[in-house]
């Protein structure tokens, strides 16, 4: 049965994960690191993927709402609860979606794992807004890519506003760190796609890029799809290891898309052949 508790001390040191902790502070918390779920749909994926919850907060309201079902899976684990302001000043921000949970981090899968049976993977080569992060991972979810991979300088996909508008498909796409330190990529990283037997093609502007619907790209049995962040794009060491260099067409004068968009579009163009 939950353990619901009245919210009458902003300073308790149980909800400093809610109200004072920072994203870097989470992941460093002595319980082996903890993030951060918004929004009963969101919660309840992460509970399907298998995650441990830490603790619940949410509206007083929803004890009995639409929060029920959700308190109900989780057995015990406290239950934080005041009205929507009280929360809004304990997180700072509005709760538009009436609840958050604390989960345990579990630990990252081997990229060997991630990529074992894998066709098409995602890489998200430096990533540092978390909205464009989720919104990838969605689209590498809903599309048919089998795995994303990170390298060292993107940002975490369990921020909570990643999480939020990736609405959980963060817990559903394997994903993982391609290297640990800057260092790491792009040469340490590519070599271990090849020796997995990866084509690469960057997502790129270039004058000796390809189509993304190039019949060369559909072929490759193995394809590690890779993206670079807004503004700067890929680095061009990195768009030299690649094997391919591939665009969108675009009309109007428009020279590119948001990652995001991006992303869909090619997900969804190179993913055909194994979605059939």
């Amino acid at each position: 049965m939950a353990d619901i508790v009245e919210i009458t001390d902003f300073s308790a040191p149980e909800l400093d994960v809610y109200a004072r902790l920072t994203g870097a502070q989470l992941r460093a918390c002595p319980q082996g690191g903890l993030f951060i779920a918004e929004g009963v749909t969101v919660i309840g994926h992460a509970l399907d993927a298998g995650y441990r919850i830490a603790s619940l907060l949410m509206e007083r309201r929803h004890i009995v709402g639409k929060a029920a079902g959700l308190i109900a899976r989780c057995g015990d684990v406290p239950v934080y609860t005041a009205d929507s302001r009280t929360l809004e000043q304990l997180t700072g921000f509005a709760l538009t979606r009436g609840v958050l949970a604390a989960f345990y981090r579990p630990e990252l899968p081997t990229l060997a794992q991630v990529c074992a049976g894998a066709r098409r993977v995602a890489v998200l080569e430096g990533l540092n807004d978390p909205t464009n992060v989720g919104a990838v991972m969605r689209s590498a979810a809903a599309l048919g890519m089998d795995a994303v991979l990170l390298t060292p300088s993107c940002c975490d996909p369990l921020y909570r506003r990643a999480v939020r508008v990736s609405m959980g498909t963060v817990f559903q796409v394997p994903w993982t760190r391609i290297g640990q330190q800057a260092q790491d990529w792009p040469e340490g990283g590519m070599t271990l796609l090849r020796e997995m037997g990866f084509a690469t093609v960057a997502m790129a502007l270039s004058e000796d890029s390809v189509e993304i619907d190039d019949p060369c790209l559909v072929r490759e049995e193995r394809l590690a799809v890779i993206l670079g962040a807004e503004g700067d794009g890929l680095a061009k060491t990195t768009i030299a290891r690649c094997d391919y260099t591939a665009r969108i067409p675009m009309l109007h004068g428009v020279d590119s898309l948001n990652v995001a968009a991006a992303s869909a579009v090619a997900f969804w163009q190179l993913c055909r052949r194994n979605n059939k």
